[in-house]
């Protein structure tokens, strides 16, 4: 048996790093990787070869991108990567770079692959492609293709137009493919992936929520020593779960603050005080802002300016209650000095935290903190993607309700009125979006749906007929998406029945709605709020 008391192994050493070549698919490349059992990140395809290898990574790949390596200012690959006796995986561009570099031959021939294509394998006892069908159907993006591989690799699989679509040397630990195996379109992608981690870089799976929490909870403990802590509890998934890890490093140490700011959908606040505290044991402070927050939001209509305000009063009445504690913890000697947020992964990429990435729009936990910050921040989560946080929440004995609940936003329904925000607006939409969450989860496709934005257009008015009469009243949206972590998203086919009864019940049972409709946009080029 293990020994508990035992240290125990780090799941980020030996990490696998994805070098982003500008693929749309680098972050789903780290999430398969994840999935594998085995820690990942991705970096920038800047970062030197010293860099990388600082990191001590378990293996490197390289991933697809926009550009033909023939392109004037195409990201290079530094030859010195291939050399230095790490683990390597080419996948498209990189599968090209690697070429390149090596001494082989990349060719315009005009006989560009998009989407499914069959690669026939020509050993099926490689390292690559031990235990699959010499047949297989993978996902293609190129227009330039391997026409002479480098000395020293063996070529092990092909298609119509790429001769050499896969090539291996188990010498020197490099592989490549010229498709996208993180992506579902490619039958036997993942397989290919995992046989690359476990046979080609012989890697363990040491990534699981267990030892996700393991770690965190020694890095916490390590970090804070005697100290109190303060967390801004939302109730939703990430700061629920952020809040229980740091609950279980150093208990009683912890206070959390859940701003009431009137924003909710119907029972939530009632889910953070009773159900989240009953099954944590956190010590919570409730502070009832709803007045504050509908008085600032008074006349504002701009979107972006509604998330400023309500970032804005957030951090003003946080503030206020951790002076109030920060009193209190004058008689034991022991001052607040960390704050915890429930910040991922996603949320640092949309606002701009990652290379090159466009700030598309303010998020709560990344952008509205004051640049004075009187704490420092703890954000156990920051490496993760949503559905691993649910595992992790799961493991820690979040209540499911909570664990499930679908993403909502920091501003809430603020963001879901489009127009002012109004006392009577927001009661208007929280009776509508509690019959789409109700009829949903009656039909069973809470965990079919990433989730379901009801938005009240408020500024608009529909003409309807209504006990016998005409009416006036507002048409609301329905945003229904399926997605794995946000990045990336498309519409949910809900069945039509479902679709009906929503529709039914919101025109019968909200009387300021009188329409319902369904917005069938993907993301890109949408975004899953509206505002």
């Amino acid at each position: 048996m293990t020994d508990p008391s035992a240290p125990q192994p780090d799941p980020h050493d030996s990490p696998v790093l994805v070098v982003d070549y500008g693929a749309q698919y680098a972050q789903l490349i780290a999430r398969r990787v994840r999935e594998a059992g085995v820690f990942s990140e991705v970096v920038p395809h800047t970062s030197s070869v010293a860099d990388l290898l600082a990191r001590e990574p378990g293996a490197i790949i390289l991933s697809g991108g926009p550009s033909s390596v023939y392109a004037e200012g195409a990201p290079p690959l530094d030859p010195e990567i291939l050399a230095a006796g790490v683990p390597v995986f080419g996948m498209c561009y990189g599968f090209q770079a690697m070429v390149q570099a090596l001494g082989g031959t990349v060719s315009r021939t005009g006989l560009g692959e998009y989407g499914a294509t069959k690669a026939s394998v020509s050993d099926r006892e490689s390292t690559l492609f031990n235990g699959q069908p010499d047949a297989q159907s993978v996902w293609m993006s190129h227009g330039d293709s391997v026409t002479e591989a480098p000395d020293g690799m063996r070529v092990t699989a092909s298609t119509p137009g790429a001769p050499v679509a896969a090539f291996e040397d188990d010498d020197r630990r490099l592989y490549g493919v010229q498709w996208h195996p993180e992506v579902m379109h490619s039958t036997f992608g993942q397989r290919v992936l995992e046989n690359f981690l476990r046979r080609g870089a012989r890697l363990e799976a040491t990534w699981n929520p267990e030892s996700i929490v393991a770690e965190q909870v020694e890095r916490i403990r390590a970090a804070v020593g005697d100290a109190r802590v303060v967390c801004g509890l939302s109730g939703g998934v990430d700061s629920s779960v952020a809040a229980a890890l740091v609950q279980k490093a150093v208990g009683d140490q912890l206070t959390c603050v859940f701003i009431d700011h009137g924003l909710l959908r119907e029972g939530e606040a009632e889910q953070v005080e009773q159900d989240f505290v009953a099954a944590t044991g956190v010590d919570l402070v409730v502070v009832d802002a709803a007045e504050q927050f509908l008085s600032a939001l008074a006349g504002v209509t701009d979107p972006e300016q509604k998330r400023n305000i309500i970032g804005r009063e957030f951090i003003r009445c946080f503030e206020q209650a951790a002076r109030d504690i920060v009193g209190s913890a004058d008689a034991d000697g022991h001052p607040v000095e960390f704050l915890v947020q429930g910040t991922l992964y996603p949320d640092v990429v949309e606002s701009g935290g990652g290379t090159g990435a466009a700030n598309i729009k303010s998020h709560h936990n990344v952008g509205g903190l004051p640049d004075d910050l009187q704490f420092t921040l703890i954000e156990p989560l920051r490496d993760l993607f949503k559905d691993e946080v649910r595992q992790v929440g799961l493991e820690l004995g979040v209540p499911e309700g909570i664990v499930w609940r679908q993403p909502f936003p920091g501003p809430g329904l603020g963001i879901r009125i489009i127009g002012e925000v109004t006392a009577s607006r927001l009661e208007t939409l929280r009776r509508a979006d509690a019959i789409a969450r109700a009829e949903l989860t009656e039909a069973g496709l809470d965990r079919d749906i990433w989730q379901c934005p009801v938005v009240l257009l408020a500024d608009v008015r529909s003409v309807g007929v209504q006990g016998d009469g005409r009416s006036y009243g507002h048409p609301v949206v329905l945003r229904p998406v399926s997605s794995e972590d946000a990045m990336t998203a498309d519409w949910s086919r809900v069945p039509y029945d479902v679709l009906g009864q929503i529709s039914t019940r919101i025109t019968n049972e909200v009387a300021e709605v009188n329409r319902v409709v369904l917005d069938v946009t993907s993301k890109p080029p949408g975004t899953i709020e509206w505002e």
